[in-house]
């Protein structure tokens, strides 16, 4: 039985976790946390804990980690609450991507958002369609990605650049191609060329598609 279709004698109170963020030159969380608390009060709202990260404003420091984010994002994972309440956006996620992330990794957990001062309610019918939307972004970009990765690669196979991995040493596919005719196996030569056997029969697979042949292990 979903929530909306619980008697509402039934239902136990929504669990939301609130998350606040300043800067060091707006170092006071308390006019967020004082809007959000009656929020959730007004909507008989448990709340489950207060997340609150100071983030320094120097442009220098911007990658500076926001531990409470981090502890939020972690407490989602093991469902202890229902729903995540904020002011708005930018005092969520200090950047669009992380808003989309993490957005979708709470859509992934069943756990709704709410922000407060922008009309956002997944609590709502209406409210779920947000997800969809921010589902839809982040599925675009995804494939904008990929497609750029594709084109970066065609392009460097037409202009004759090797990818992967520098070869370290440009002798061993030879001597190891040797090896293997002589009916040494993956872990014999593994052991006297010092690599891995996974690594001997990628270097083997190398050579086989150098020369246009096939390869039997």
């Amino acid at each position: 039985m979903d929530f909306a279709s619980t008697p509402a004698t039934m239902r136990r109170p929504l669990r939301v976790a609130i998350y606040a963020r300043v800067s060091t030159t707006d170092q006071n969380p308390e006019g967020q946390l004082t809007a959000l608390r009656e929020f959730a009060d007004r909507r008989g709202f448990e709340v489950f804990r207060e997340y609150v990260d100071y983030i320094t404003g120097d442009t220098t420091k911007r990658r500076r980690r926001a531990p409470e984010f981090e502890s939020l994002m972690a407490d989602a994972k093991q469902r202890h609450f229902d729903c995540v309440l904020v002011w708005k956006y930018d005092r969520f996620a200090r950047s669009l991507a992380t808003l989309v992330t993490a957005l979708n990794e709470f859509h992934a957990l069943g756990i709704d958002f709410i922000s407060h001062t922008q009309n956002v309610d997944t609590t709502t019918p209406m409210g779920r369609l947000f997800f969809n939307v921010i589902g839809s972004f982040a599925e675009f970009e995804r494939d904008i990605i990929v497609d750029r990765v594709k084109l970066g690669l065609a392009n460097a196979r037409a202009k004759g650049i090797v990818l992967g991995r520098p070869i370290r040493d440009p002798s061993a596919m030879e001597r190891i191609a040797k090896m293997k005719e002589a009916g040494l196996s993956l872990r014999q030569i593994a052991k006297l060329e010092k690599l891995s056997a996974s690594g001997v029969r990628k270097i083997l697979l190398r050579a086989a598609a150098a020369h246009g042949e096939g390869i039997n292990f």
